[in-house]
């Protein structure tokens, strides 16, 4: 029973190992796949809406621009000034001022009212409105103590008697000429003049919540999914933020109870637009993946069961017929084989004693073959691979042969170069002191001068202390190239090149000047404007790798080494060209 037991149960603990292992990986798997795609989507579907949002914001920008030019030029148009004189207009006057409104460059005007200092009112000739009504309408407490603003607000329609909500556009309108009481221009918008915001998103309005909220907090106008409602908090959120007085992206991805908030304010109307993508939405593509990644799982997990169930049972059987063989062996019958047919390693094991040294031996001459092939191998690599020593040593014979030839120009060029060599690896550290990195572009210098003989003095003025302060290395060197390259490229001596490094708040400043032919306008401005580029774009700036080519790969450097924030600039002066880095919070050790 015991022996029996023994045997049956090596299939099942092959069986739950095979298959825990096997459901352990794909749980694993299933749990970071779900936690990057959770964060990818989210990142995708957040950009998405904030563009959209922003791209609203603009939109709204566009229409108070819009509105306030076509109402400034009704200020400015001469029968409008004509009415704000003593002399009261003539009927004729007064139609072609009326018309003049009525056709106004600007789209979905509903209704318009224009009121002159002599209290005259022109309308559309079938909305015939007495002073008193617009007076009573309380719209002229709107404008403020403002002299001329275009002001934006809700209100109830009590002036052209709708008594809805809607839109208007007010401005007190001065005369030119005369400082006379003002007249007064209000424009009544119908309820397309705000759906034009959201043209271009119309295609997400059945996914996410976007509204326009005036300066008090109230929204007046509002595209929301169905079902979908704003809670107090968000309300509240809302408003508080309606009436600060920022400009552009307020609040961009702000976690509220409804899922993530975008706010986009336009400062001079005191309007804003909004967008909330709903919790829904974000996970809505993560869903979707996982449960066709939860499919290909179960179908993998099934396959998997019943193949190892089969390869069990192949595997098991001759084991069983093998252990009981040698389980009968009493010591002495040597005769007593066993024949396995499985066609299989298995047969193998039945197999005489000779046989299996030779097996034996087999493996052990591949063993061997593959070892060796592993050194031949490795001795070619150590071959292949420049010995940086090599170099060093070859130099420094070089320079001792110069030296006993007394050649010391050959020697100084010489140390020079050894000196900016070994600089230059820095040991495969990217980061090194500012001592070091001056001591590399004094090399430089100094290989430059004795090839170009009085052709330029160089200083150096360090205000910070050089052996505690870290930069990239390499950078000084291109700038110092290119100030002999292009700089000295019409001169044959009286070159200086002053190089500075000095902090300036936070920030590290690296400054080269030289007194050469300064840099072309176009040319700075094109360099200048990489900053502002995505390194992509830079980078096809000077496709013929001249002519600014160095000038991108020592940006494309700074910008992968410390963010987009660093700046490069070149600036032409009246007797020279400064370059100036500018490296944010830069200068610690530890520049990841």
């Amino acid at each position: 029973m015991r022996k029996k037991k023994s045997v049956s149960g090596f299939q099942k603990k092959y069986l739950r190992y095979t298959i825990g292992l096997l459901l352990l990986a794909l749980l694993l798997s299933s749990v970071g796949v779900w936690f990057y795609m959770r964060s990818n989507m989210l990142v995708i579907v957040t950009n998405q809406y904030a563009f959209l949002n922003e791209k609203m914001g603009i939109s709204l920008d566009t229409l108070f621009q819009k509105a306030d030019k076509v109402t400034e030029e009704c200020i400015l148009n001469d029968q409008v000034q004509q009415s704000l004189k003593a002399k009261p207009l003539e009927e004729v006057e007064k139609n072609s001022l009326s018309k003049y409104f009525a056709y106004i460059n600007l789209d979905h005007v509903s209704e318009y009212c224009y009121v002159d200092n002599k209290q005259n009112l022109y309308t559309r000739s079938y909305s015939k409105i007495p002073y008193a009504d617009f007076s009573e309408s309380g719209f002229l407490t709107r404008l403020g103590d403002s002299y001329a603003d275009t002001v934006w607000f809700v209100a109830e329609d009590t002036l052209f008697g709708t008594g809805k909500e809607a839109l208007f556009i007010g401005r007190k309108v001065h005369s030119l000429d005369y400082a006379h009481e003002p007249g007064y221009l209000f424009l009544k918008m119908d309820s397309e003049f705000l759906d034009s915001i959201k043209e271009g998103g119309d295609s997400f309005t059945g996914e996410a919540a976007m509204g326009v909220m005036d300066g008090g907090g109230n929204i007046c106008d509002s595209w929301f999914p169905a079902s979908f409602s704003l809670t107090e908090s968000t309300k509240r959120l809302l408003a508080d933020y309606a009436v600060e007085e920022k400009n552009g992206v307020v609040l961009q991805g702000e976690r509220v109870a409804e899922g993530m908030l975008f706010l986009y304010k336009q400062k001079q109307s005191g309007f804003s637009v909004f967008t909330i993508i709903p919790e829904r939405v974000l996970t809505k593509g993560t869903g979707r993946i996982m449960m066709v990644l939860f499919s290909i799982y179960f179908l993998v997990i099934a396959i998997a069961v019943v193949l190892s169930v089969y390869f069990s049972n192949k595997i098991t059987k001759p084991i069983k017929v093998l252990s009981r063989a040698m389980t009968e062996f009493d010591g002495n019958d040597f005769s007593h084989q066993v024949h396995l047919h499985t066609n299989t390693e298995l047969d193998r094991i039945g197999n005489s004693y000779n046989k299996m040294l030779i097996n034996i031996e087999n493996l052990l001459t591949e063993i061997k073959d593959q070892q060796k092939e592993l050194r031949t191998s490795e001795l070619n690599m150590l071959i292949n691979q420049i010995n940086p020593h090599f170099l060093y040593n070859t130099l420094d014979t070089i320079y001792m042969l110069a030296r006993i030839n007394k050649e010391e120009t050959t020697m100084k060029m010489i140390q020079a170069l050894s000196k900016y060599l070994r600089l230059s690896l820095s040991k495969g550290n990217d980061i090194v002191t500012v001592a070091d990195e001056l001591e590399n572009v004094r090399s430089y210098l100094q290989i430059q001068e004795i090839r170009n003989e009085n052709l330029f003095t160089y200083t150096v003025d360090c205000e910070v202390e050089p052996e505690k302060t870290y930069v990239l290395k390499l950078i000084l060197q291109p700038l110092v190239e290119n100030a002999i390259k292009y700089g000295f490229r019409e001169i044959y001596e009286g070159g200086i090149i002053a190089i500075r490094i000095y902090r300036d708040g936070g920030d590290l400043l690296l400054v080269v000047y030289n007194n050469g032919t300064p840099i072309e306008e176009d040319m700075a401005e094109k360099i200048n404007a990489l900053n502002e580029k995505p390194l992509s774009e830079a980078k096809k700036s000077f496709p013929n790798q001249k002519n600014g080519y160095g000038v991108v790969n020592v940006l494309t450097r700074l910008r992968l080494k410390y963010g987009d924030n660093v700046r490069y600039r070149y600036r032409a002066e009246e007797d020279g060209t400064t370059c100036i880095i500018r490296i944010p919070g830069g200068g610690v050790q530890n520049e990841e």
